[in-house]
């Protein structure tokens, strides 16, 4: 867990919230806490360029797992993570409303967190999120060819007795480079992506989980569609956001899977 705005103990630092001016004495304004979440193979690492453009104060969390919060990979699930989300809001003592930003499986999580915060959170940001059924699983927000491949590889595993977890940072990093579309990415922002800071070994469990996107029904939610996605492509996230309970705002990005890499500037005008 990293926090960004908070004093060393977890608390708010003064420092970072902002005032307005006017007649004479400041006063305090309105602010929020952005609590950010990684997608699969990441850290709370994952958001280190985009950070620092934010207006407000930024709770950046480890997964389960991953990070500092170690955990056995082949057993974690969807409500583990949510639980430990929950956890690293609770110990940072964030009172502000809360910004729920998510990438990519991120998604999962989301509305246990809304669920178990009661009204804390006030808006929802997806980046590219998965976004299952009703009920489903994050199977149903992977390309088929995937979600099939990964349905019958655990199986396989599990009739030998062995699990299944993703590799983390790869041995010959140009495997990485045209991974996410758009325009390959440069040699700066490769080094950025597989660093092991940042890219880890993950759990697959946690695809087979059921979500209940119910659960964050009336909270408002901006989906950031990143129109040059290769592991999740436009097609697939128009289909998620037509799953979300309530109609979303829709902002359409000409990015691959990253923004938050390749283009930080450009996702921070519209997470904040």
């Amino acid at each position: 867990m990293k926090v960004a705005g908070f004093g060393p103990s977890g608390h708010e630092d003064p420092r970072r919230r902002p005032t307005r001016a006017g007649g004479g004495a400041s006063r305090e304004a309105r602010v929020v806490t952005y609590v950010l979440v990684h997608g699969g193979g990441s850290t709370g690492r994952f958001w280190d360029r985009l950070v620092p453009l934010l207006p407000d104060r930024a709770l950046t969390v480890d997964l389960p797992g991953r990070g500092s919060h170690p955990a056995d990979l082949a057993t974690i699930t969807v409500d583990d993570e949510v639980a430990s989300v929950v956890g690293d809001i609770r110990t940072a003592d964030v009172a502000d409303p809360i910004v729920l930003v998510a990438h990519s499986s991120g998604g999962l999580v989301v509305p246990g967190v809304v669920s178990a915060l009661e009204g804390l959170v006030e808006r929802i940001v997806l980046n590219a999120a998965l976004v299952p059924p009703e009920g489903g699983c994050g199977l149903d927000g992977m390309q088929p060819r995937h979600a099939e491949g990964l349905a019958a590889a655990v199986e396989t595993a599990k009739a030998e007795g062995t699990v299944i977890t993703l590799p983390g940072a790869p041995a010959d990093p140009e495997q990485f480079r045209n991974a996410y579309g758009a325009d390959p990415l440069d040699d700066d922002d490769l080094a950025f992506a597989v660093d092991p800071v940042r890219c880890v070994p993950d759990t697959v469990h946690h695809y087979f989980q059921p979500v209940h996107w119910s659960l964050a029904r009336g909270v408002p939610v901006t989906y950031v569609l990143n129109e040059r996605d290769r592991p999740i492509p436009p097609e697939l996230q128009e289909e998620m956001i037509l799953r979300l309970p309530d109609p979303p705002d829709v902002v359409r990005l000409a990015t691959g899977h990253l923004p938050a890499v390749t283009n930080p500037e450009l996702l921070a005008k519209t997470v904040a």
